[in-house]
């Protein structure tokens, strides 16, 4: 299964030493369910691609916040796609500009390429919730929900 995003890593895990026979806490329970349910795998069986998000948040965003499936067309969101991920991808190469730890990693994603409307929605909300979130503008339109 091709990969075009390996991780959105923005999630600092913190680990601790701890012996073998040690109960685990409720804390790391909760914490765990939250990397659990915050860890988006966008794939569709439309095509062979994925995407994996990690991202405290946005998961319930998207499930409470972001418009719902066919709100926008698949043109519409590929078009903003692209320009995300142009912008998203220039300041990865600038990490003496932008802020290495919100961009971490280069995005391939070719507009040629069809990916199908699952991952075009969920990438392209994804955007959406990290210009909200961050405080960053990753097109000349204010983002929108």
């Amino acid at each position: 299964m091709k990969t075009i995003i390996p991780f959105f890593l923005l999630l600092i895990m913190v680990s601790s030493c701890k012996t073998i026979d040690s109960p685990k806490s409720t804390t790391d329970e909760r914490e765990n369910a939250l990397v659990e349910d915050d860890t988006v795998i966008i794939n569709s069986d439309e095509n062979t691609y994925e995407i994996i998000i990690i991202e405290p948040g946005f998961n319930a965003w998207l499930a409470s916040t972001a418009r719902p499936r066919l709100y926008y067309t698949q043109e519409f969101m590929e078009a903003r796609n692209q320009i995300y991920i142009t912008n998203w991808n220039i300041r990865v190469n600038q990490p003496q500009q932008f802020d290495p730890n919100l961009y971490e990693l280069r995005i391939d994603y070719d507009r040629f390429e069809d990916y199908g409307y699952d991952i075009n929605y969920k990438l392209y909300n994804y955007f959406i919730y990290f210009q909200l979130t961050h405080k960053q503008k990753l097109g000349p339109f204010v983002p929108r929900i």
